[in-house]
């Protein structure tokens, strides 16, 4: 009796690319041309209740081309990338068991460094040694907490400000929990996704286009009921400032708004400076990201260029 052959995987393809560069765009047509799964990487976009402020697909076009990995959370629960990681693998194999491409489409750079180069086996967070940490921050200062990271992982706390509060606290509560610094425990990949990976990133450019896209994009967002959208969010006692949904671009600066801290143009301009500062990271990422296909944003070649690899 002969084997069969196991048929190989298909490739999955990445859709990377800073906010407001054309990315979900992109992977509609190619879902118009190509049997394929969108899955979502992008770390807001999983976020209940969090639609116009995250430049979420409507539901017109999530009902015509269905995306994976979107609306998973309530605001107040929080997703990290070891949960991204075991979801969007999960739909990656869906897809491929249906014989349909993985397209992975997002912003979120973590996420896609997780999964395509391995996670970092980091220990979960300990709400007592946290405490401990805050705790001894409140009476000593968090440049107190610097120092004691830089005894124990100097690379870190190079890396990390004084008045990073969230990742000095986290830096350390690594250690404390493994005895092994944040630092090593980062080099110790866990298991990257399997089979062929394409990776294409799309950008305007010009980086002034960009800021000119990112700019009315927040005004249309404004003009959709963005505003109501937090007001709506703020009306719930189980959130606030501190939760990693509420520090979303964009939702910060609406909160504070709305809880007076400055008038509406001030908001807008704050915003639209912050979208801008997470377009400029994102773009960072990508400029040292191996292995990649660059596209510019609106090119009618596109899409030919993503079906070209695949022959």
């Amino acid at each position: 009796m002969t084997d069969l052959k196991q048929a190989p995987l298909l490739p999955i393809i990445c859709i990377m690319g800073p906010t407001a560069s054309g990315k979900t765009s992109l992977a509609m047509q190619l879902a118009d041309h190509l049997p394929c799964d969108l899955i979502s990487v992008d770390s807001a976009l999983v976020y209940k209740g969090m639609d116009i402020g995250t430049a979420k697909p409507t539901a017109e076009e999530l009902k015509s081309y269905p995306h994976q990995l979107i609306d998973l959370i309530d605001p107040a629960q929080s997703y990290s990338a070891a949960d991204f990681c075991r979801d969007a693998k999960a739909a990656i194999q869906s897809a491929r068991s249906k014989q349909r491409y993985p397209v992975l489409v997002g912003g979120t750079m973590m996420y896609f460094k997780s999964l395509l180069q391995g996670l970092s086996p980091l220990p979960p967070a300990d709400a007592a040694i946290r405490n401990d940490i805050e705790e001894l921050a409140a009476q000593q200062g968090w440049e107190h907490i610097h120092q004691e990271l830089a005894k124990v992982d100097p690379v870190s706390a190079n890396r990390i400000h004084p008045n990073d509060p969230q990742r000095l606290t986290r830096a350390l509560e690594v250690y404390r929990i493994s005895s092994k610094s944040l630092t090593r425990l980062t080099e110790e990949k866990g298991q990257a996704v399997e089979g062929p990976v394409l990776q294409f990133a799309i950008s305007t450019e010009e980086r002034a286009t960009l800021h000119q896209r990112i700019e009315l994009r927040y005004k249309q967002m404004l003009a959709q009921g963005f505003e109501q959208e937090v007001k709506t969010l703020q009306q719930r006692s189980d959130l606030h400032p501190d939760l990693p949904s509420i520090r979303c671009v964009g939702y910060r600066q609406m909160w504070e708004y709305l809880q007076g801290d400055y008038d509406a143009k001030e908001m807008e301009f704050r915003g639209i400076c912050a979208t801008r500062q997470l377009a400029k990271r994102q773009l960072t990422w990508l400029r040292s990201w191996p292995d990649l296909t660059w596209l510019t944003t609106d090119d009618p070649d596109n899409l030919q260029t993503i079906l070209g690899k695949l022959c």
